[in-house]
């Protein structure tokens, strides 16, 4: 979280008065004059192979209509890529010269360009800008020249990032909505944007990448606040309990995962050119609870999720990801929890926060990293049951003891993520911590949907008839028959609770219902069938997807009209 601003430097002698008035000299001129330039150059953020900066350069001489700005470095820095300005170097000497956007830079104009560069050693603030070969003087900011960037240093951030703000709306996402019948309802909702391979981060198969969609932010700001969702989503062995959204990154390639897929992202995020935008990640969903649920001698164990808890690839991808991302003072990471249906039981609620305080520590990353955590990402589990709760006793049995809730101790996710949230407090994680909940398709409206209790016959005819949820198990998690859109994204709705989001968007699959090649690296789910007679992980039963369904991802109408037929509350 660097923040900290260099300073004026020793090599500014030529500074003249206590108020803090600069002169520099010409260099072609024997007397000191007037200051002709001033070049404000702050490093942004800094880790430990790399930083970015941002410069901005004030003309105070005659009006140009071109510019070139030169400097050199002490140690061994290399600018790897910039934005705004044409940047080259040759050996230690850089030069950044004007786009053509940018050329014209008027008599007391200001231009500024940003960069990412290389290092090790020291990172020293240059000590002599050129414009036009004219010194200008150095302002760094408060502090000492040779001061680092603070990464415990203030943030910007504020409590609650939807509080206040607008949320942006994916144009491409919107598009998609609108061309549907009826579709025009929600096509001005805010989605979230999934970055689930590296070729996503520039853009693939003619989509936006993450520049173009923080650009749209900006424009679609204007002058209030906005925040900006982003998906990371790419581990290596991604999902390995689940073959419909396997990813690119084998097993064993951290490494890859790091240089490739999180430092390009963080780059991108760290630009100046985005500080304006609050700007949310959710961080690797079903990945940690895997490793809690899925491993060992458990009759739901994968011999995948095994492979990825020996080799603790899983806790070192998160955790790199929330030290890199978390530098950044205007992004605000959200943690995936799982839902109620997988997490909710009590062999499976204390290790998961534990794992994920296990996460929040590794890699040089901190709980103070972590702004909080999310629930139900791209599930269906219903927000709130409202026709009986975790204490009935029907016919001498517990609500606990029906089939349905099978000994869980949470019905739904509004109280999961409210009791999951002081669990993750009791581990360790700040107690401010927010919690998000995916809506996106838990609504379970439509004609099928309960308006009171079930009969008390039993316990299984109380709860069958009275829940909202209307799958054949709570682990039944692709492409669900009968789901419907769920409450609209909306900031602080309840306590503990930062938002109800649309992370997953509606309409997207969630794997395909047969085989289907693709160069996405994901696979075949037979819980994505709607013919599978299910695994011990959905206790068996159906799996309850639609049929004729694409590869995750793509756009699905039939599931989409469903979600508005269902919608709860109803769309008008």
């Amino acid at each position: 979280m660097s923040r900290t601003r260099t300073a004026l430097l020793a090599a500014m002698a030529l500074v003249a008065g206590a108020t803090g008035t600069a002169f520099a000299v010409d260099a072609g001129a024997a007397d000191v004059a007037a200051v002709p330039c001033t070049v404000d150059y702050k490093i942004q953020n800094q880790w430990s192979t790399g930083f970015t900066a941002a410069v901005t350069i004030t003309n105070n001489s005659a009006a140009k209509s071109s510019w070139s700005l030169k400097w050199s470095y002490a140690g061994n820095q290399k600018v790897t890529s910039g934005w705004n300005a044409k940047l080259s170097q040759s050996g230690a000497a850089v030069t950044a010269a004007n786009e053509t956007y940018n050329a014209q830079l008027a008599t007391g104009g200001s231009v500024s360009f940003g960069f990412q560069g290389s290092y090790s050693g020291s990172n020293a603030v240059p000590a002599t800008f050129t414009l036009d070969g004219v010194t200008c003087n150095v302002d760094g900011g408060p502090g000492g020249p040779t001061d680092p960037p603070d990464p415990g240093g203030p943030s910007n951030r504020v409590d609650n990032p939807y509080s206040g703000a607008k949320a942006y709306v994916n144009p491409e996402w919107s598009a998609n909505a609108a061309a549907e019948p009826g579709g025009s309802r929600i096509a001005n909702q805010p989605t979230g944007v999934w970055l689930d391979r590296i070729a996503a981060i520039n853009g693939a198969g003619g989509k936006m990448g993450l520049r173009a969609h923080l650009d749209e932010a900006l424009r679609q700001k204007g002058s209030g606040e906005l925040v900006v969702q982003f998906v990371i989503y790419n581990l290596p062995g991604r999902d390995c309990s689940a073959l419909a959204s396997n990813g690119e990154l084998k097993a064993d390639e951290i490494g890859r995962y790091k240089t490739d897929y999180i430092d390009p992202i963080k780059a991108i995020l760290a630009d100046p050119k985005y500080a304006s935008l609050r700007i949310v990640t959710t961080v690797e969903i079903d990945s940690l609870p895997n490793l809690v649920t899925n491993t060992g001698s458990r009759p739901t164990a994968v011999p995948q999720c095994d492979v990825m808890k020996a080799n603790g690839n899983y806790v070192k991808g998160v955790g790199y990801a929330l030290n890199k991302l978390g530098d950044v003072p205007n992004v605000y990471n959200y943690v995936d929890a799982g839902h109620h249906g997988w997490i909710g039981w009590d062999d499976n609620f204390g290790p998961t926060a534990t794992i994920m305080k296990e996460a929040a520590t590794a890699e040089g990353a901190t709980v103070n990293d972590v702004h909080g955590f999310i629930t139900n990402t791209a599930n269906y589990s219903a927000l709130k049951e409202n026709n009986f709760t975790i204490n009935d006793t029907v016919a001498g049995k517990s609500v606990r003891e029906s089939k349905w809730v099978d000994w869980n101790r949470y019905l739904d996710e509004l109280s999961y993520a409210q009791a999951f949230r002081n669990q993750l407090v009791s581990v360790g994680f700040n107690s401010n911590i927010g919690m998000l909940i995916d809506t996106s398709r838990n609504g379970w409206g439509g004609a099928a949907r309960p308006t009171g209790p079930g009969a008390t016959t039993s316990v299984d005819t109380y709860v069958d008839g009275g829940r909202y949820d209307r799958r054949f198990n709570a682990g039944n998690w692709c492409n669900q028959s009968g789901a419907g859109l769920g409450e609209r994204p909306q900031a602080a709705p309840a306590a503990g609770i930062d938002a109800y989001v649309w992370m997953k968007p509606p309409g997207e699959s969630d794997g395909s219902s047969k085989a289907i090649p693709n160069d996405e690296g994901k696979g075949f789910d037979r819980m994505c069938d709607p013919t599978y007679t299910g695994n011990p992980r959905n206790n068996n039963n159906m799996s309850g997807a639609l049929p004729d369904a694409p590869v995750s991802g793509h756009w699905f109408s039939a599931q989409f009209r469903q979600l508005m037929q269902n919608a709860y509350p109803p769309l008008s």
